[in-house]
């Protein structure tokens, strides 16, 4: 039996703290960080984007950041391809991959993903795993229904599988990945979290956000990376149509709903371990679940 690769993941809701966490795990553990977030793969997108800075990548080797254009697109498939070059890369040299980021369809397809035979593209797998993403409950489990599949122990994770393997028949395979990977999950009480995120809003703009938000408007305003949480909100200022105040406020509600979603995504689909970060010891509790990981 092939060794597989070990690998860590930082998962969890924006601004609760992967970077810094991640960060200090590659220095612990002599590793390499890959960027788990579908958005950093934008050069010149630094602010809104939450990019780790100069000085955080000076402190530990960073991979999949700054990788295209803001004009041309990226998807979980892109990922997926790179990230296995990347890890491959980063063991070749006997360092540890971290994948640091909250971008849950793109971490389950690394790490869960069906591969492919016959003709089927990934690709075709990975927008209709989108598109079932976007169904209710109800309406996921009355597709299995429909189909009279019968699914033990029924939940989103499972019906998505069976549904995608009904869909693609033999073209689709379940082989197993090549990676044993540790899911470290990062949350803190949601009033804390929300808080967090409000302030991290207000430091971007300090920082420069309106004008970065500005210069994609006005140069690439119909990009894939400009849907991103972050700059789409404020597109109405510049439009005369909405108030400096209202897209504000407008941006951080959407922030703080996408964290509420991360949070749904990697608790009900992946198998992660949540730790609080407003416990004094969640990091030597870390750092021991780590060790003892590494050492199995």
């Amino acid at each position: 039996m092939t060794k597989k690769i070990k690998l860590l993941a930082v998962v969890g809701p924006t601004a609760v703290g992967k970077t810094a966490l991640g960060i200090e795990l590659a220095q612990h553990f002599n590793g390499e960080i890959i960027s788990g977030d579908s958005q950093q793969v934008y050069r010149k997108l630094d602010i809104g984007t939450a990019k780790a800075s100069p000085a955080e990548q000076a402190a530990a080797v960073h991979h999949l950041i700054d990788v295209r254009d803001v004009c041309q697109t990226y998807s979980a498939y892109d990922f997926v391809q790179e990230a296995q070059a990347a890890i491959l890369d980063i063991t070749s040299r006997g360092k540890l991959p971290i994948i640091v980021g909250g971008t849950g369809l793109y971490l389950q397809s690394l790490l869960e993903g069906y591969h492919l035979g016959g003709e089927v593209d990934q690709e075709q797998v990975l927008a209709y795993r989108k598109e079932l993403d976007d169904l209710s409950d109800d309406d996921l489990f009355g597709k299995i229904a429909e189909l009279g599949l019968d699914i033990p122990q029924l939940n989103r994770r499972r019906a998505m599988r069976a549904l995608e393997l009904y869909r693609f028949a033999d073209k689709l395979e379940n082989v197993e990945t090549d990676y044993d990977a540790l899911l470290i999950g990062l949350n803190d009480e949601r009033s804390v979290l929300y808080d967090r995120i409000n302030r991290r809003v207000d430091v971007m703009l300090e920082e420069g956000l309106l004008a970065e938000a500005q210069w994609l408007y006005e140069h690439y305003p119909q990009a894939q990376a400009a849907r991103g949480i972050g700059y789409k909100e404020l597109f109405p200022y510049f439009a005369g149509q909405q108030t400096i105040e209202e897209v504000v406020a407008k941006l951080k509600q959407n922030t703080r709903r996408f964290a509420k979603r991360q949070l749904t995504w990697f608790k009900n689909r992946m198998a992660v371990d949540f730790y609080m970060v407003g416990q004094p010891d969640f990091k030597e509790k870390i750092e021991e679940v780590v060790t003892t990981f590494l050492e199995e």
